[in-house]
């Protein structure tokens, strides 16, 4: 049975080879004593308290009403910001946490990246001291939970197209509009909302038992099930002056939070890669057709060392990328070239050892399927495959193929 190994480490399988298949470059020993303290860490609780469940979570379409609460007391929610209750992690330290997490499941990860690097992050970059007091140390507990509402459905990957409009009435502002794909909706205490105004866009904190505020659940998906994602409404929402966030003028600023969250996305690509490449490479040695392990196919190793060296290059590129990043470094293109790489290297990953596995690669007894399908929507959220392209292609040449 998949669940009795533990998927980020590789562990299990490498005993039965000479590498860790999942660290063949030997990563990890390179970290600081904490880093991998946090790993191991990571790596027991998810066996104990998500390794068992996240296949019914995911069937079951989202994840237990206290994982918040659970995230909070592990010091993840926020856990690169400083102050506040926050941990004030290295940048090694939170991508090595997206690595565990989405070891598990991309839901799992999107929660804490929605969490700190979208909702948190806006707040302790752009917000008011008063609104900092207010979230912050809730939202570090996962005692109060935040969404970001940029998205909407007709401007995805041009936000500056966005159609919600904040007007002001005497000394208030009037929201307008919606916002589509948003993690955390439902669940939300506050929502970071993006809206046009007289003087270009603007970020608001908005308290979800606001009036003329609400959210509805987005059913059918087929990807990220253990996550929740909704509609987010604005019919004349009427909020305070304190509300807007004071700091945050223009599309730079919801650009700096994205920024922000796919730092932690292409972190987690990696572990839910390491996490398929474990479960192909034990399967395929307990798997015998022919009379034999089909782990001593050429075709089927031909396989697991493309995906073992695909994973390495991935995992050299997220933790170059974590020493740009702390030493105050890492440009937006350099995230693009994680998040487009590494993304579309798990996703490869991940369809590869599904043919491996053959029929049971569908199934949920196993990992493989399950990240796959989330996978395709990591590939679309925060920026397209597209999008990044352009964004790289622009800093190579100076000149913007956008328009």
């Amino acid at each position: 049975m998949w669940l009795s190994v533990h998927p980020g480490g590789m562990g299990a399988a490498a005993a039965n080879g000479t590498v860790d298949a999942g660290d063949l470059l030997e990563l990890d020993a390179g970290f600081p004593p904490e880093a991998r303290d946090l790993r191991d860490m990571l790596r027991t609780w998810r066996a104990a308290e998500v390794d068992p469940h996240i296949g019914n979570w995911f069937e079951g379409g989202g994840l237990p009403p206290d994982i918040g609460t659970r995230l909070g007391k592990l010091g993840l929610l926020g856990m690169h910001l400083s102050g506040y209750g926050c941990a004030g992690s290295t940048a090694l330290g939170y991508g090595v946490a997206c690595r565990e997490l989405e070891a598990a499941d991309s839901g799992l990860r999107s929660f804490v990246s929605v969490q700190g690097s979208l909702a948190m992050f806006a707040i302790w970059r752009f917000g008011s001291e008063e609104q900092k007091s207010r979230w912050l140390p809730a939202m570090a507990a996962g005692e109060s939970i935040g969404c970001f509402g940029l998205t909407e459905a007709d401007s995805g990957s041009d936000p500056a197209s966005m159609r919600t409009r904040a007007r002001r009435d005497g000394q208030d502002w009037v929201l307008n509009g919606s916002k589509l794909w948003i993690t955390n909706g439902t669940l939300a205490d506050v929502a970071v909302v993006w809206a046009r105004t007289d003087d270009g866009i603007r970020g608001f904190a908005v308290p979800t038992d606001t009036a003329g505020f609400s959210a509805h659940t987005i059913h059918g998906k087929l990807s990220l099930r253990a996550s929740v994602t909704a509609e987010l409404v604005l019919d004349e929402c009427r909020l305070p002056p304190a509300a807007q966030l004071p700091e945050a003028r223009g599309l730079a600023a919801p650009l700096m939070c994205l920024n922000e969250a796919r730092y932690g996305i292409l972190w987690g690509a990696v572990g839910a890669a390491t996490t398929c490449l474990s479960a192909a490479l034990r399967y395929a040695g307990q798997r015998t057709q022919f009379g034999r392990s089909i782990a001593g196919f050429q075709l089927t190793q031909a396989k697991l060392v493309d995906m073992g060296i695909e994973l390495a290059k991935a995992q050299l590129l997220a933790v170059r990328l974590a020493e740009l990043k702390d030493a105050g470094r890492l440009t937006a293109e350099q995230v693009s070239i994680g998040k487009l790489n590494n993304v579309r290297t798990a996703l490869d990953i991940a369809r590869t050892s599904r043919s491996i596995l053959g029929a049971n690669g569908i199934s949920l007894e196993y990992p493989v399927f399950r990240h796959m399908v989330n996978l395709e929507a990591v590939l679309t959220y925060e920026g397209t495959g597209e999008v990044h392209t352009l964004v790289i292609g622009e800093a190579m040449t100076g000149q913007s193929a956008f328009r």
